[in-house]
């Protein structure tokens, strides 16, 4: 399918690609260097509290902008367990996740980085295909913002 989508013949995919894995991790590869330079600028900033809503806003707008890409990279098993155990993947979520919620892997602040990655990850449901972008947007910084920024 993707030696026929890029008009190439399947030998010259597993010439570049030696496996399926190999295939999978590049375009996760291209899809996850999205959130890398988002997080790239929130550090490069000193990830203070402008830095922080900044970054929320950039990944609800990846992930609204990316709904179908969202959709399948948490609902495909392999995609699942390949994001949960690829190094370059683990290294991403640490960085975000401490820059949203924290560095200290408190109890609580896990469970905020757990719930705030359903919420995100929630523009890819198909209770919202129908909602216009720009909506769900707005929306989600609105629910997810105490997450990030909690009282007391």
């Amino acid at each position: 399918m993707v030696a026929d989508a890029l008009g190439v013949t399947k030998a010259a995919v597993y010439h570049q690609f030696k496996t399926k894995e190999a295939i999978v991790r590049a375009v996760l590869e291209v899809e996850l260097a999205h959130l890398e330079d988002a997080l790239d600028v929130a550090e490069a900033g000193g990830a203070g509290p402008k830095e922080r809503a900044a970054l929320l806003s950039r990944v609800i707008d990846i992930a609204v902008e990316r709904r179908r890409a969202v959709s399948t990279l948490q609902s495909d098993p392999m995609l699942v367990r390949l994001l949960r155990d690829w190094e370059p993947s683990r290294l991403l979520w640490t960085r975000l996740f401490a820059i949203l919620v924290g560095d200290d892997l408190t109890e609580r602040a896990r469970i905020r980085a757990a719930v705030l990655s359903a919420a995100i990850g929630s523009a890819g449901h198909g209770f919202v295909t129908d909602i216009d972008n720009e909506t769900l947007k707005a929306e989600l910084y609105r629910l997810t913002r105490p997450l990030v920024f909690p009282r007391g």
